[in-house]
């Protein structure tokens, strides 16, 4: 196994034995893992935002990420730190920034995820039918039955303005 093989796999056990009531332990041990990284490095900033993140440290997680996407992740590893960056940002009320985020997020493999944060995000920007378009979008496909008419009932809905 390679060196950063090894690293993923132990911030993969990390995140297996992650408790929340224990936040020095866990910002400690994940600066544990970061350290070893080279200075900037893509994976290691945006593990370290996601550790503030799932601290509920959100106002710690918004630099990490951005730092992360600037320092060139894969692409799937992109969309993932888009996603928590647009949704750390709606929590701490930067609600049109996270909006503009995951309109532009084409993220096939995080499934519905994107839609939802944004049906969230519209919600709280007061766009209700924009809110419930969204995720009557993204439900429909899923309904055994009575997915068109979902996707109708979607489609009426009036723009919010």
């Amino acid at each position: 196994m390679n060196e950063k093989a090894e690293w993923d796999s132990r911030v993969e056990a990390f995140w297996e034995t992650f408790d929340d009531s224990k936040p020095q332990d866990m910002l400690a041990g994940m600066r544990a893992l970061v350290e070893e990284r080279p200075e900037g490095d893509a994976r290691a900033l945006a593990e370290w935002g996601g550790v503030h993140d799932a601290l509920d440290l959100s106002a710690q997680a918004v630099e990490p990420y951005r730092r992360a996407l600037d320092a060139g992740l894969g692409l799937e590893e992109q969309h993932q730190v888009t996603l928590q960056l647009a949704s750390t940002l709606r929590n701490l009320g930067f609600v049109d920034e996270s909006i503009g985020l995951l309109e532009q997020l084409d993220a096939p493999e995080l499934g519905d995820a994107p839609a939802a944060f944004l049906a969230l995000a519209l919600h709280i920007a007061g766009r209700p039918n924009d809110a419930l378009r969204t995720a009557l979008t993204a439900l429909a496909p899923h309904l055994p039955m009575y997915g068109r008419a979902a996707s109708d009932y979607a489609a009426e809905l009036a723009p919010d303005v």
